[in-house]
């Protein structure tokens, strides 16, 4: 594989893909892609344009989980479809990064969502979305999958300028540390400095609850009405319009994945740390804890728990630093040894409760 084409460039080729493809793809075989994903069916785009195109049998019979399929955002070795109906992915390019989350239910099936994605838009409305337990959620989804997070906080002309202000600063209190971009989809406020994050040839992911604003951005962003929208009710709930997994070469050169609204954010099994990277204010307190191996729960000299009695430390953010490490450990507890259970957290925060209530 020679040079790569500006068209390539254009769709977010580089160095470390042109290598992976000289090894994964066939010396007649075209790099792609993946432009579409709805329901089965693939969208890719090549130097040569837009072209329909489905995994070849003996692709999918070598792949040993629903993850290995292509998703939006991955890069495939596609045979030329010439006067075919649609063109055959023989490989996928590995992932410089990714977005996925827990599958719903009990079990632990992993669920694509987008991949090899710079940066990740979190969108919360100002009004009745805003829920940061959930934001940290997405927060650990970008950190697990190696992804730059930045969240944007949509309906801004919905409440006060002290409201919104009350909001960041929850945020923060919270130790996350992201870049915020408020944001109103009515006025236009915010919406340059979403543009000028963007850079040309890189790839954003924009991420959220149904209703909350991401098909008008993205329509702004493009500076067309290609996405339905739909009015918000008179709650100031929006309702859902995006169906499927796209990704929009926007005319600055930047690359934008739209996604459908997410209702439930499962955990992964991440124990490789990155859950307390999410939490970097527990584990600095947890550096002065008496004992080394302190489990944060009932422990004399626990630092965690005397920044609780202290009011340094809400009682919430640590509330919801247990769930999701509990969270993250059961699900590996489950893929390791399937059909037995972890220990839940609740006697955790019991025990909290229990003690900071006699302070």
């Amino acid at each position: 594989m020679g040079c790569i084409s500006m068209k390539l460039k254009k769709l977010g080729m580089n160095s470390w893909f042109k290598d992976h493809a000289r090894k994964s793809c066939a010396t007649d075989h075209q790099i792609a892609r993946v432009m579409v994903v709805d329901r089965g069916q693939y969208t890719v785009r090549s130097e040569h344009g837009d072209v329909p195109a489905k995994a070849t049998r003996k692709f999918m019979k070598a792949t040993t989980s629903s993850i290995d399929m292509a998703c939006v955002g991955d890069w495939v070795c596609m045979d030329n479809p010439g006067s075919q109906e649609y063109a055959s992915i023989h490989a996928v390019l590995p992932r410089k990064s990714f977005l996925r989350r827990k599958s719903a239910g009990k079990g632990t099936k992993l669920q694509m969502i987008a991949a090899n994605i710079d940066v990740i838009f979190i969108a919360q409305s100002c009004h009745y979305d805003f829920n940061v337990s959930r934001l940290e959620r997405y927060l650990m989804m970008a950190t697990e999958g190696h992804v730059a997070p930045v969240i944007i906080l949509t309906k801004t002309d919905l409440v006060t300028t002290d409201a919104l202000q009350q909001l960041i600063t929850e945020i923060r209190d919270e130790g996350i540390t992201a870049r915020i971009i408020a944001l109103s989809n009515v006025t236009g406020t915010g919406l340059n400095q979403v543009k000028e994050s963007m850079e040309f040839g890189k790839t954003y992911c924009l991420v959220g609850s149904s209703g909350v604003g991401k098909s008008t951005i993205i329509n702004r962003l493009r500076g067309d009405d290609t996405l339905r929208t739909q009015t918000v009710s008179t709650s100031g709930e929006g309702r859902h319009t995006t169906v499927r997994r796209q990704l929009f070469v926007l005319e600055q050169g930047a690359l934008l994945i739209d996604t459908p609204g997410m209702r439930e954010i499962g955990i992964l099994a991440v124990n490789d740390g990155r859950t307390d990277d999410n939490f970097s204010d527990i584990q600095d307190l947890a550096l002065q804890c008496r004992f080394t191996n302190c489990g944060h729960r009932k422990e004399r000299g626990c630092a965690v728990l005397q920044a609780i009695e202290e009011g340094t430390l809400h009682l919430e953010r640590y509330q919801n630093y247990v769930k999701l490490k509990t969270e993250s450990e059961h699900n590996e507890h489950l893929s390791s040894h399937k059909g037995r259970k972890t220990r839940p957290s609740g006697h955790v925060i019991h025990h909290v409760r229990k003690r900071t209530s006699k302070s």
